[in-house]
């Protein structure tokens, strides 16, 4: 029974999230009302406010699991590797698996327009952007024990994000200028290999997790 209800809880919240998206697209972010979403999914606006505690969040769909991604892939990083190699990886198979939020699927040219037509979403963005680079932060102090005012963990922290939105932008320029996925698949993996070719051994060595025996 707790498995069905959890179900429908999930289906519940896509149908929410698909039919916020589709007004969005048509009218812009500003110009639509969370009751208009609610009315559209036929569900009350109580019930939007449930499973989306801002209208921002509507958008921004799994916001928090997104905040913690390059955290989770240092954490999880494999024997031998470092935490800088871990978070390249993790981007690299991201852009080759084509995860939604990378934006390499038909149609993100108009996601695109919605956000940089609202000044409240870009705002969104960046905050999204330095609070993954916080969590980020404090994930690499913890792993590598740093001292306080050691400032490290801050600098690498700040290279990777500095690269991971680089990778985003890209990907939303080519699609405002309606590239194909595969050719933006392509350009972003060509500068993610450039980045890390620029890093210096120090930087791509942090936090290098033992080799198993």
């Amino acid at each position: 029974m707790a498995g069905l209800r959890e179900r429908k809880k999930r289906q519940t919240r896509q149908q929410i999230s698909d039919v916020a998206t589709g007004l969005f697209r048509e009218r812009g972010f500003d110009a639509v009302t969370v009751a208009e979403v609610a009315e559209a999914a036929n569900v009350s606006v109580n019930t939007v406010y449930n499973y989306f505690p801002t209208k921002e969040e509507l958008f921004f769909d799994h916001e928090a699991a997104l905040v913690e991604r390059p955290s989770a892939w240092v954490r999880q990083r494999a024997p031998g590797e470092s935490a800088v190699e871990a978070v390249l990886r993790g981007l690299r198979r991201d852009i080759v698996d084509r995860r939604p939020w990378v934006g390499l699927y038909e149609g993100h040219h108009d996601v695109m327009r919605v956000a940089m037509g609202s000044v409240t979403l870009m705002t969104r963005f960046m905050r999204m952007t330095q609070a993954t680079g916080e969590r980020l932060r404090e994930t690499l102090a913890e792993e590598t024990g740093a001292a306080p005012g050691d400032h490290v963990a801050e600098v690498i922290a700040g290279q990777l994000m500095a690269l991971q939105s680089d990778l985003y932008r890209t990907a939303g320029e080519c699609a405002l200028e309606r590239r194909s996925p595969d050719a933006t698949a392509a350009l972003m993996l060509e500068k993610l290999a450039v980045a890390e070719q620029l890093m210096s051994p120090r930087v791509l060595d942090h936090a290098r997790r033992p080799a198993a025996d």
